[in-house]
C-alpha cells in the first residue's frame, strides 16, 4: 500500500525556520523523483521543490536561497527546510510523488508565519 505522512508544520514568527518532513512506505523510494507543493487559501497548488534521485533538486524564485529540499533514501523520507520564513509562506504543504503514472499526495500539513 503506497502512503506517505508529513509532518513538521506549525505557527512561527516571520523570519523563523521550521522543517517538514514527508515519510513514504509502499514504493521504491530511491528511484522516485519527489517534491513539496503548499496552496494558499484561494489560490492553487503551486511547485515550491523537487529532488530527483540522483540528488538534483529545483526551487520555486520565490523560496530560492531560504528553502532546502533533501532526501534520506534509507528512511524513505523527503524533507523540505525553510529558512526566513514569510507571511507569503502560509499554506498548506504537500509532499507529491508519481509510482506508476498515478500522482500521489499527503494529507498536507499547515504552516502559518505570523507576527
Amino acid at each position: 500500500q503506497v502512503q506517505s505522512v508529513e509532518s513538521g508544520g506549525g505557527l512561527v514568527q516571520p523570519g523563523g525556520s521550521l522543517r517538514l518532513s514527508c515519510a513514504v512506505s509502499g514504493i521504491i523510494f530511491s528511484g522516485t523523483d519527489m517534491g513539496w507543493y503548499r496552496q494558499a487559501p484561494g489560490q492553487g497548488r503551486e511547485l515550491v521543490a523537487a529532488i530527483s534521485p540522483g540528488g538534483s533538486k529545483q526551487y520555486a524564485d520565490s523560496v530560492k536561497g531560504r528553502f532546502t529540499i533533501s532526501r534520506d533514501n534509507a528512511k524513505n523520507t523527503v524533507y523540505l527546510q525553510m529558512n526566513g520564513l514569510q507571511p507569503a509562506d502560509t499554506a498548506v504543504y504537500y509532499c507529491h510523488f508519481q509510482w506508476f503514472q498515478r500522482d500521489y499526495w499527503g494529507q498536507g500539513t499547515q504552516v502559518t508565519v505570523s507576527p
